[in-house]
C-alpha cells in the first residue's frame, strides 16, 4: 500500500486576486516532496483559479513541478499590464472603478454594447495559447496523472457545469472567466456559458469522485474570498462584491460540509471504513481584504504583491503541518 498522501487542490476564483493562488501553488510545487510524500490526484479551478489550475496541471504532466511553478509565473507575467499604453489603460480603468465605488455616477453598459468588447477575451486566449498546447491535453489525461477540472455556469440550462480532463479547451477556460458584466457569454456544445463564480467556486465534488486508490486523503482549498467581513457594505459596488463573495463561499462551505459529514459517518461507523475514506480539509486563505476594484487590476507590482503573499501563506501552511 502506498504511503504517499493523495492530495487534491481546489483554486477559488476572484479576478486578479487569484495571482495570490499562483504564489501559493508555486511554493507548494517547489517545497513539497511529490515523489515520496505527496501525490497530486486532482486540481480544479474557477475563473482566475482555472488559469492557475490549468498552468499547474499542464506543467506537471508535461515536465514536472519545477516547470509547473515556472509556467505559473510566466502566465501571470503575460497577463499583467505590459508596456506604456497597456499600463495607462489599466490605470485609467482602475480610476474609473474607484470613482464608481465612491458613489460617482457612471454610465452602465452591457458587455455587448462596449467597443472592442472581445479584446480582453482575446488577450487571455493569446496568453494561454502561448504556454498551453490545448491539442495535447487529451494525450496527458492518463490514469496516473491528476484530474483537471474547470468550472462554468450553463446560462441556458441554469446549472453549474464542469469540464474535466480532455474536455478542458481554451473555450472552456474562457467560459470559466466570462464575468457577465464584462464579457459576452461563451458558447460551448450549443449552450452559453458564464463565469463559474455563481456556484461551486471552486469545483470540489469532481475531485472526490475518483477510483478508491485515487481518492484524496487531503483537500487543499486556496480561498480568495474572505470568509468574514467587519463593518457594513454601503456602496453598490461593495454590496455587489460582498454578495459575490458570499455566493462563492456559501456554495464552497456546503460542499466542504458534505465531506466533513462523510468523515463523521466513517469515524462513528455509520459508513464502513473499508469502502469509504476520510478526507482532511485544509484552507490556505488570502487573509487580507483588498478593495473590490482591484479584482480587475493588472498592475505588475500589484500582481507581484499578491504572488508574494501567496508564497508566504503557502510557507505558513507547510510550516504548520
Amino acid at each position: 500500500m502506498s504511503e504517499t498522501t493523495n492530495v487534491a487542490i481546489a483554486c477559488q476564483g476572484g479576478g486578479s486576486h487569484t495571482a495570490f493562488t499562483a504564489g501559493v501553488l508555486e511554493t507548494l510545487l517547489e517545497e513539497c516532496d511529490w515523489d515520496e510524500e505527496y501525490e497530486l490526484v486532482g486540481i480544479s479551478g474557477t475563473s482566475g483559479g482555472a488559469f492557475n489550475a490549468l498552468a499547474a496541471w499542464y506543467g506537471l504532466v508535461t515536465a514536472g513541478p519545477e516547470t509547473a511553478a515556472t509556467l505559473l509565473n510566466e502566465v501571470w507575467r503575460d497577463l499583467s499590464a505590459d508596456g506604456y499604453s497597456d499600463r495607462w489603460l489599466n490605470s485609467w480603468l482602475m480610476t474609473l472603478n474607484k470613482m464608481e465605488s465612491s458613489g460617482v455616477p457612471m454610465p452602465q453598459l452591457s458587455p455587448y454594447q462596449m467597443p472592442g468588447r472581445e479584446l480582453g477575451k482575446e488577450r487571455i486566449r493569446e496568453v494561454l495559447a502561448a504556454h498551453i498546447d490545448f491539442g495535447d491535453i487529451p494525450d496527458y489525461c492518463r490514469r496516473e496523472n491528476p484530474e483537471l477540472v474547470v468550472g462554468t455556469v450553463n446560462v441556458n440550462a441554469g446549472v453549474f457545469e464542469t469540464f474535466v480532463n480532455e474536455d478542458v479547451t481554451a473555450e472552456a477556460v474562457l467560459a470559466s472567466a466570462a464575468v457577465p458584466n464584462l464579457f459576452e457569454a461563451v458558447e460551448l456544445n450549443g449552450h452559453l456559458h458564464w463565469d463559474g463564480l455563481f456556484s461551486q467556486n471552486p469545483p470540489v465534488s469532481d475531485l472526490m469522485h475518483q477510483p478508491p486508490e485515487r481518492k484524496p486523503d487531503e483537500l487543499w482549498v486556496v480561498q480568495i474570498n474572505p470568509q468574514e467581513l467587519d463593518g457594513e457594505p454601503t456602496t453598490i459596488e461593495e454590496i455587489a462584491d460582498r454578495r459575490n463573495e458570499l455566493s462563492g463561499n456559501i456554495s464552497l462551505n456546503q460542499e466542504l460540509g458534505f465531506i466533513e459529514r462523510i468523515n463523521d459517518w466513517v469515524e462513528d461507523g455509520t459508513l464502513p471504513a473499508d469502502e469509504f475514506t476520510k478526507t482532511a480539509i485544509h484552507r490556505i486563505e488570502i487573509g487580507e481584504r483588498f478593495h473590490c476594484s482591484t479584482k480587475l487590476d493588472r498592475d505588475p507590482d500589484f500582481l507581484a504583491e499578491l504572488m508574494d503573499l501567496g508564497r508566504d501563506r503557502a510557507a505558513e501552511f507547510l510550516d504548520g503541518r
